[in-house]
């Protein structure tokens, strides 16, 4: 037996709670949803931010508070390709062994080691908190090695690690530096046509918070009074559109609130305006939007049919949206009516319009700034199960309109096979319809594309990537 003496055994140190981070709580509670509902982050957002807010507890939800939560759940999600590239590179195993939550937080604290300026180690001590409160203490030890791993490198260096040279794979090397799926940067491209740099930057805006733009209901509210409100600057296209630079919550806006203005993409206005600048032969009198919901469109429309004394007829399938529409309407200065009917079915006679507007649903690709969790949840077998729809719709557009009147047929995707493909089939079926060049109708917007289509860009004119066509029946 030895004769040394025994060193002192160290006191374990105490059990410390985890300390409840309010804020990325919250962004954890808007991921999960995304997750786990296919909730979509900018209906989840604002009722989780507004709670928070009325929460009367010792440490008030402020706009600061606010804004981070924002920025780790936008941030996150846009940027959730180079993350889950990133994170790989740091298991021991694939990641769709990885539990979600726990996946989820190590994707938030990659965000803001990555993607943000906050200090190394408060990215990772917030982190990791996080972690022992919505995942336990065990998975946070788990969670903090990964962590540390990632802190490491800068961007720019795990990007030189985990993305294919361009040289070798040029679609999947953009794919994981710009965080979108192969198949969506494969169909932009084909969209888009020219070389690197144009493709690079059409993904970078994909990746950038896009501004608020309200639009102005006109007989109900003017530009100018919208410009009245702190950080507001005109729109770059229509006449109608404000923006509010620094972000702000629209609803404070006395207009919005009312209901005589809107929060708006000034793409989707540049379609309604396109449309009721179309030259038509005969009368123009009746007016109508064959997909109206949740009711933007149909609310712009409405207002300049009223200014020449027309009449609009908002359809929408879905009762609940039927609803929106309805409530976007109230208020109109020139009468018009809702009805909720199945646009490819419909309760109207042919040939009963002067202007139709069919705005078909799609695959969402030419939001992906506003929904960036869309990119993940599309797959490109989505694009046949629309393909019917869309054909459908437009048919019964074309055969709304009387001879001498105009249709115009709009997506929120710039796809081939959800824009040109689609106009092109229905063409064929209809010998008496015709495109008509609908540049000329917006003069002050730069870079429309070839003709006689239009297609609007993010990285070119600040707006989602809408799609129209117009069309007039001859005969």
């Amino acid at each position: 037996m030895s004769d040394q003496p025994r060193r002192p055994r160290r006191p374990a140190k105490p059990y410390s709670r985890p300390k409840k981070d309010p804020v990325r709580i919250l962004a954890f509670e808007a991921l999960r949803a995304v997750d786990e509902r296919d909730a979509y982050a900018n209906l989840v957002l604002p009722p989780l931010l507004r709670k928070a807010r009325e929460n009367e507890g010792p440490e008030k939800f402020d706009a600061r508070d606010a804004a981070l939560a924002t920025e780790l759940v936008y941030g996150t999600l846009r940027r959730q390709g180079t993350y889950d590239a990133v994170i790989a590179a740091c298991v021991d195993r694939p990641l769709r062994e990885v539990d979600p939550p726990v996946l989820d937080v190590l994707s938030l604290g990659a965000h803001q080691l990555l993607g943000t300026r906050i200090p190394t180690h408060a990215a990772v001590s917030a982190t990791v908190e996080l972690a022992r409160v919505v995942l336990g203490d065990g998975r946070a030890k788990f969670v903090n090695a990964v962590l540390r791993k990632i802190a490491q490198d800068d961007l720019d260096g795990w990007l030189e690690r985990v993305a294919p040279p361009y040289d070798e794979d040029p679609e999947d090397h953009l794919a994981v530096v710009h965080s979108h799926p192969r198949w969506v940067v494969s169909a932009l491209w084909d969209s888009l046509g020219g070389g690197r740099a144009g493709m690079e930057e059409l993904l970078r805006a994909d990746n950038e918070r896009p501004e608020v733009t309200l639009v102005a209901r006109p007989g109900r509210a003017t530009a100018d009074e919208l410009l009245a409100e702190e950080a507001a600057v005109p729109g770059r296209w229509s006449p109608y559109a404000v923006r509010l630079t620094e972000g702000g919550e629209p609803g404070a806006v006395p207009a919005v609130a009312e209901g005589r203005a809107g929060v708006q993409d000034e793409g989707s206005q540049l379609v309604a305006l396109a449309l009721a600048a179309a030259p038509v032969e005969g009368p123009d009198r009746r007016w109508l939007d064959a997909c109206a919901g949740p009711g933007g469109k149909a609310a712009l429309l409405g207002a300049l049919a009223a200014e020449r004394g027309a009449v609009l007829l908002a359809s929408e399938k879905q009762p609940h949206r039927a609803g929106l529409v309805a409530k976007a309407l109230a208020g109109n200065p020139g009468p018009y009516q809702v009805v909720a009917a199945d646009g490819t079915r419909p309760p109207w006679r042919p040939g009963s319009f002067d202007r139709v507007l069919v705005d078909v649903p799609c695959t969402g690709l030419g939001a992906l700034r506003r929904r960036p969790e869309a990119r993940w949840r599309r797959r490109p077998e989505d694009l046949d199960g629309f393909a019917p729809l869309q054909r459908g719709l437009l048919r019964t557009a074309l055969e709304s309109v009387r001879v001498g009147g105009v249709v115009g047929y709009a997506t929120c995707s710039p796809h081939l096979a959800e824009t040109r493909a689609v106009v092109a089939d229905l063409l064929k079926q209809f010998p008496d319809a015709e495109l008509i060049d609908a540049r000329p109708l917006l003069p002050d917007v730069p870079d429309l594309g070839e003709g006689p289509d239009i297609q609007l860009w993010p990285h070119l004119h600040g707006t989602d990537a809408m799609y129209l066509a117009l069309l007039r029946r001859t005969a």
